[in-house]
């Protein structure tokens, strides 16, 4: 074979590799724009929480800048979309007190949402001797007087969507549910009947 025929040959398979590669191209621009046309049609809402009911089994600080709390809340989630299933993964509940985290984090179940479809979570959520700061602990203190706390029931976790068959990536979920919540005194020195607070109060959602 001549030098000229390498070298055509060479021009034909460059040719031939850039046709490949194009049509690659164009066959990822067409599919992440059928993505985005279905996704701009169908606009996916984010889930709907609402905190139901907040019961202290035990609220303690007895022990200075230490708090032992007991409660168990139970909190609704609605799916909005009528064509868009949601996927829960990796759900983190805990409650905190002044943006500090006074309970240890408890998993949520996975779960998948159908359209329009709730869901209720009744986890018991427990703090034993957990840290105040000490910056905190005048503020918890006049709360607890008053007989009246705010809480912050929050979720962290990941939510993936499901069109069809089609499952999308995993987006970050925040949610925030304040619970105004008053305290008996019998009860902040651990002892007393549990106390119920029904607050069907709605939360704030994060995607």
């Amino acid at each position: 074979m001549t030098e000229r025929e390498c070298d055509h040959y060479d021009e034909y398979d460059e040719r031939k590799r850039r046709r490949v590669i194009w049509a690659l191209l164009g066959l990822i621009v067409v599919a992440a724009f059928v993505v985005f046309l279905v996704w701009a049609i169908l606009h996916p809402h984010g889930p709907r929480f609402v905190l139901q009911d907040v019961t202290i089994n035990d609220f303690n600080v007895s022990q200075p800048n230490y708090l032992t709390s007991n409660l168990q809340v139970t909190l609704s989630s609605r799916n909005p979309n009528d064509k868009i299933g949601i996927f829960y993964d990796r759900l983190d509940i805990y409650a905190s007190y002044r943006n500090q985290e006074v309970t240890i984090a408890r998993l949520l179940p996975t779960t998948y949402q159908g359209h329009l479809e709730v869901t209720v979570w009744s986890p018991v959520l427990i703090g034993t001797a957990v840290s105040v700061s000490p910056y905190l602990s005048p503020a918890l203190e006049e709360d607890l007087m008053a007989g009246l706390v705010l809480l912050n029931i929050k979720i962290d976790g990941w939510v993936r969507w499901k069109v069809g068959s089609w499952v999308s990536g995993g987006y970050r979920l925040h949610v925030n549910c304040p619970a105004y919540i008053n305290v008996p005194r019998q009860l902040v020195g651990g002892a007393g009947p549990a106390m119920k607070y029904q607050l069907v109060q709605r939360c704030a959602v994060d995607v």
